[in-house]
């Protein structure tokens, strides 16, 4: 029974600290980059500690986009906004306050986010049966319900400003449901669901969803689960390549993006044809 990223984005604090009651406080990283200027768009990104969401945050930073980067490790986000005009906001968004102090202070900072890219998350890998009450509340609170109430906090500025994106990470665990991955996978498939049907409420107030699907990323959290990547190696995503997606996606509107495209497959042969699906998963799921 070990923890697992499976391609999330979601950093331990590298000194736990207590959980705060007030808003994060912004922390300026302007060592190199020019001076921050609010008129440019702005994306609040969270775990952009690491993994996906740091590789997000350069890609972003790349065009000129103003950032607001999130995570628990202070120390780690100061390096993803290195040479950046980045504000880093430290957050523990599985804190019961989290999600909404996380907003607050982002507003605050800047007055409006164009796009929120949710990448904060976590995994665990083991039989369900012996999976712990608290781990499968860790799971579900960080990648589902924690993800669910900070888009709950930032999306009612996007509708009164008319435009905004909401940017949801899942996992091809979500899309065909893996063995010994079984509340990850519930909590990815969770955030599909409410991608969908959240794009339908939203329809002509100027606001998009966007999810993502990334098959297995080389990130730290194959080293921090305990148990090696059961793949081959050649067989992993970087993260930069998953950002490059994520930022193709919010450039062209889109509502679906998947990394590599064939991950779109298992979804039509479940449609097609249950069975195969299901004897497919057997053997390699």
């Amino acid at each position: 029974m070990t923890l697992t990223g499976s391609g999330s984005a979601y950093d331990p604090p590298a000194d736990p600290a207590p959980r705060r009651t007030t808003a994060p406080v912004p922390v300026r990283v302007n060592q190199y980059g020019p001076p921050r200027r609010l008129d440019r768009r702005v994306a609040l990104v969270t775990g952009a500690s690491s993994g996906i969401g740091a590789a997000t945050a350069r890609r972003f930073a790349m065009d000129g986009w103003q950032l607001l980067l999130s995570g628990r490790d202070r120390h780690r986000l100061e390096q993803t906004a290195s040479g950046t005009t980045a504000v880093v906001l430290p957050a523990d968004l599985a804190a019961p306050d989290g999600p909404r102090l996380l907003a607050q202070s982002a507003l605050h900072t800047t007055g409006r986010i164009d796009v929120l890219v949710a990448g904060a998350g976590m995994g665990w890998a083991g039989s369900f049966a012996t999976m712990p009450h608290t781990d499968i509340d860790r799971v579900l609170t960080l990648d589902l319900n924690a993800t669910l109430h900070l888009v709950r906090e930032v999306l009612p500025s996007m509708i009164a400003a008319g435009r905004g994106r909401v940017v949801l990470l899942g996992s091809v665990a979500g899309c065909v449901g893996l063995r010994e991955e079984a509340v990850y996978s519930a909590a990815k498939a969770g955030l599909a669901a409410f991608a969908e049907a959240l794009r339908q409420e939203l329809r002509g107030t100027g606001v998009g969803v966007t999810f993502v699907v990334p098959g297995a990323v080389d990130t730290p959290f194959h080293t921090r689960r305990g148990r090696p990547y059961d793949g081959t190696r050649t067989g992993l995503l970087s993260p930069g390549s998953v950002a490059g997606t994520i930022w193709e996606a919010v450039r062209q509107n889109r509502d679906e993006a998947y990394v590599p495209g064939w991950l779109t497959v298992p979804g039509r042969v479940r449609g097609l044809a249950p069975g195969l699906y299901r004897r497919l998963l057997n053997r390699f799921g």
